[in-house]
């Protein structure tokens, strides 16, 4: 199989890339220069996780004229967020990225959500009681100032996250530049059947976050399944000798996904791109497919809910089936 996928618009994209939210201050760099010295040929990045200029100077160590690596040969990919949706506020937000990279292009640039926050400095700007403060830009708004980053080649393609089927429909009934990749949550306990299916029919790529189920996620409780500890998962990697981990990612690359597993251990920065070099029988693709739970990892619990704190925004993608 091949270690890319071609997007919509003929360029590749490397199958598996290495995702940068959560990593702490000063182990991103250590993490990205692990990933490009083993092999990576894609970054995950977004302005929301704070650390692009961290993955930048990785980066420039690696990636420039006279350096390992040509720029063409690395995918880097990142993210406009919420309180950017405003049209006038999308280049700043862009080039902003850019600069923090040292990078005069993205391979990638996708719309973190689809929910636009007020407008300003503030990441998570939010009212006495907490709750957030909305802005009413619509999506199709902030989708059109995008396509113009398109024509100044700031950007090479641009893409969708945590679009519901619905919302990326809205998106291609409108778009002059379409949308290439929507990037998600997906791993075996949500398998995203029907949305995978939903976009392969518009030629949209899909990417997986959190493809390993996200353990390190921050609100996690102890009694939460660990999708890496799934004995079930367990005895398949034992009989293909791998770990549960190259297992899953097997599972998301046959599906035709790309993922971007993040870790800053480069034991296993290495291990997660291991994956090229077996494949998971028919039997155990549909085997791991049927731990879908429909569980969703990265929307936020309150009062013992998991329910996002701000699910009442108009633009909130997950009422939906998919």
């Amino acid at each position: 199989m091949s270690t890319f996928i071609t997007l919509s618009t003929g360029r590749r994209m490397p199958m598996v890339g290495l995702g940068t939210w959560k990593s702490a201050p000063g182990e991103v760099k250590r993490a990205v220069l692990a990933a490009l010295d083993c092999g990576y040929k894609h970054i995950d990045c977004a302005a929301a996780y704070g650390n692009e200029q961290e993955v930048g100077e990785a980066l420039a160590l690696r990636v420039s004229p006279g350096k390992v690596l040509r720029r063409e040969e690395v995918f880097v990919t990142s993210k406009l967020w919420n309180t950017k949706h405003d049209p006038e506020d999308v280049e700043e937000a862009c080039r902003t990225s850019l600069a923090h990279l040292g990078l005069s292009y993205l391979d990638l640039y996708l719309m973190h959500w689809p929910m636009a926050f007020q407008r300003g400095k503030e990441l998570m700007p939010r009212r006495e009681d907490g709750s957030i403060c909305y802005s009413d830009t619509h999506y199709r708004d902030t989708w059109a100032a995008m396509e113009s980053l398109v024509d100044k080649g700031l950007v090479r393609a641009i893409g969708l996250s945590n679009f519901n089927a619905r919302q990326t429909d809205d998106i291609f009934s409108i778009a002059r530049h379409k949308p290439v990749v929507n990037q998600v949550e997906c791993h075996p306990y949500l398998s995203q059947v029907d949305l995978l299916s939903h976009c392969r029919s518009v030629s949209l790529c899909v990417t997986a976050y959190s493809p390993l189920g996200s353990g390190d996620r921050p609100w996690a409780s102890p009694d939460e399944p660990s999708l890496l500890q799934d004995p079930q998962l367990g005895a398949i990697a034992q009989r293909y000798q791998k770990t549960a981990a190259q297992i899953i990612l097997r599972w998301h690359v046959q599906r035709g996904i790309v993922c971007i597993p993040k870790s800053v251990t480069p034991s296993r920065i290495q291990q997660n791109l291991q994956v090229f070099d077996f494949s998971l029988s028919e039997d155990d693709m549909r085997l791991i497919t049927s731990f879908n739970r429909n569980e969703r990892f990265i929307v936020p619990a309150r009062d013992g809910k998991r329910v996002w704190r701000d699910a009442e925004h108009p633009h909130f993608p997950f009422h939906d089936p998919y």
